[in-house]
């Protein structure tokens, strides 16, 4: 019975049904078998194949646990802990957790020394939890290694001993711990534990800025700008402290935190007052415009609003570009590369009141030739690229993938071609419908019908970098991208769903490509969703680094939960799809807006009454 209901859960032998596996796993959990006690509460609380049921799955943790089964017993804590299926119970929490160790499940015994750290459930015990802390660290918990050196360092139930709290950093770091990367950082730069190494400092400062430790992105700045273990390379540095400011929403930087030199409140970010500069940019505002109205507005309004250096937009002259050479072109214009003389703001100079700008700065673009190497961090970027347009009351108007560029070391992305980037009551108010602009793939439906451009059409554009990222090609790359297309389009003609993509995605991007504008979600919400997504799916994967994906993730709800799980089941399949068979015809216009010729659609048609010209 257990067999048989593996091979529906799995599909090995025979249709892959849920409700068949959950069928059987309850026939043989209820013959006695512990393991299946063990897949039935997992069922239960995972909606797989039944109706979620909290107080069922607590009933079959606790069976299977009673029984012996030491991952139910770690389960139960968690059900304990969380609540789920039962009250909260610190005690009883710790009890399963004891009784997990006790059984051999050497990965919970990382949540009990954490218990006795921290008093939950029990007497606050150091000397245990450090003990115990130990035995994780010694089977590979890379958690446990830090804490362990954790303990070295502040006499936590073991006397002080800088070196052995370096070595645990280091074992710590040396299997991928972000965290413990920045402390061995610490420990060659100031000599604790270790020689004093300034270029194993930066070394590993480097590694934990690039796995996202805001903290080291800071460090690492300070080390390019004054050449610490490597030479110095102020663009690097003012690229790190972008990052940093950048991250700071996220991260704690209170020990970094000064003062203003002149209002005498704290910095909102990296020696930035948002106050005083906003006085700084209203005064430099008559010193430049470029002769456009709306341009500069969108401008001063993005100065005065910027939380940080990353944040300010300026207006660069002709005259301050150097080496300017043509990099790619578009149906509306070129992309150059160049030298930017002045360069970057960097931040206030209270001696000389002037800016610090990052002089001779080159830009650099490079657009992205194929998709299939994005991840859903850079689908995030994209979205906040696009909230910010939105949240300016601006729309896009021309948002496809090649308006999607990264720097040349790949670490920074941006949306560029705003040409027909406009205020959302100009658009509505404008009266030039006889002709459509744009990457046909990517325009929402509303526009070839000639209605007004809104958020919602920038929100249909996204839909299709979604899919994109599921394919690994534009939208339509196996068909011309002529004037049928134009047809198919406006009566709902969508690219086909890629096998085995998440249904939860499937579910956003075709909300998001609805022929009802008013039924797409805002960027907001979407930023919402998939910020929540990479979050839990980075969690899961953090929790259960050993691989057997037996631990849950506690306190998300059980919705956010099954998209996880739909995520983890499609990775591996989806990184299986091979499109390398798939032709482009010759007539795409991948890349380049244009303006689409010879297609007459009669206003507040459906589609129905379309023209085509000869």
């Amino acid at each position: 019975m257990f067999d048989l209901a593996n091979s529906y859960l799995k599909g090995e032998g025979t249709a892959k049904n849920l409700e068949k596996a959950f069928y059987w796993y309850q026939k043989a959990a209820e013959n006695g078998v512990k393991r299946a006690t063990f897949d039935l509460a997992r069922s239960y609380i995972n909606g797989e194949g039944t109706e979620i049921n909290l107080e069922k799955a607590f009933y079959w943790y606790q069976r299977a646990a009673e029984n012996g089964y030491g991952d139910a017993m770690y389960n139960l804590a968690i059900c304990y802990k969380n609540g789920e299926g039962t009250e909260k119970n610190s005690e009883k929490e710790f009890y399963w957790y004891q009784k997990a160790v006790e059984n051999g499940c050497s990965e919970v015994i990382f949540d009990l020394a954490a218990c006795y750290m921290n008093g939950n459930g029990t007497k606050k015990n150091l000397k245990k939890a450090f003990y115990l802390y130990q035995r994780a660290a010694e089977n590979g918990n890379e958690k446990a290694m830090f804490n362990l050196a954790i303990c070295y360092i502040n006499e936590e139930g073991i006397e002080k001993n800088l070196e052995k709290a370096f070595y645990w950093f280091q074992r710590a770091a040396e299997n991928g711990y972000k965290n413990a990367m920045l402390d061995l950082a610490i420990c060659h730069r100031n000599g604790n534990g270790t020689e004093k190494n300034l270029e194993k400092a930066f070394y590993w400062c480097e590694k934990a800025a690039e796995n996202g430790v805001a903290r080291a992105m800071f460090y690492l700045a300070i080390c390019y700008e004054n050449g610490e273990g490597t030479e110095k390379n102020f663009e690097k540095s003012f690229y790190w402290r972008q990052k940093a400011a950048a991250e700071s929403n996220e991260e704690n930087f209170n020990s970094e935190v000064k003062l203003c030199n002149e209002c005498k409140k704290p910095y909102i970010s990296y020696q930035w007052c948002n106050q005083c500069n906003a006085v700084r940019f209203q005064q430099d505002s008559s010193k430049w415009t470029s002769k456009n109205e709306f341009i500069d507005s969108f401008i001063k309004e993005a100065q005065l609003n910027a939380k940080n250096s990353y944040e300010v937009i300026e207006w660069i002259p002709y005259n301050k570009l150097s080496n300017i050479n043509e990099y790619d072109k578009g149906g509306f214009g070129k992309i150059y590369k160049a030298i930017w003389l002045d360069g970057p703001i960097y931040n206030w100079n209270f001696d000389k009141q002037e800016w610090n700008r990052q002089p001779d700065y080159e830009v650099i673009l490079k657009s992205l030739d194929n998709s299939s190497g994005l991840n859903n961090k850079l689908l995030n970027e994209i979205i906040l690229g696009l909230k910010v347009i939105h949240e300016s009351d601006l729309t896009h108007g021309d948002f496809h993938d090649g308006n999607i560029l990264m720097s040349e070391s790949y670490n920074e992305l941006f949306i560029i071609d705003l040409g027909l980037c406009r205020p959302t009551s100009d658009l509505q108010d404008s009266d030039n419908n006889d002709e459509i602009y744009g990457v046909l793939p990517y325009i929402a439906p509303e526009i070839l019908r000639r209605d007004p451009y809104t958020r919602a059409s920038d929100i249909y554009s996204f839909a299709m970098i979604m899919w994109e990222f599921t394919s690994g090609i534009p939208p339509f790359s196996h068909e011309p991208n002529n004037q049928l297309l134009f047809l198919d389009v406006c009566e709902g003609k969508r690219p086909e769903i890629i096998k085995n993509t998440p249904i939860c995605y499937i579910n956003l991007m075709k909300k998001c490509w609805d022929s009802e504008p008013s039924n797409r979600p805002t960027i907001a919400m979407l930023e919402y969703i998939i910020s929540k997504w990479i979050g839990c799916i980075n969690k899961y994967y953090e929790i259960n680094r050993d691989g057997n994906y037996i631990f849950e993730i506690p306190n998300i709800d059980y919705q956010l939960k099954n998209d996880m799980f739909e995520f983890v089941e499609a990775s591996e399949a989806l990184e299986q799809v091979n499109t390398s068979m798939i032709q482009s015809y010759p007539q795409t216009y991948f890349y380049t807006s244009r303006i689409l010729p010879g297609i007459l659609v009669q206003e507040n048609s459906e589609c129905l009454e379309c023209k085509i010209e000869d």
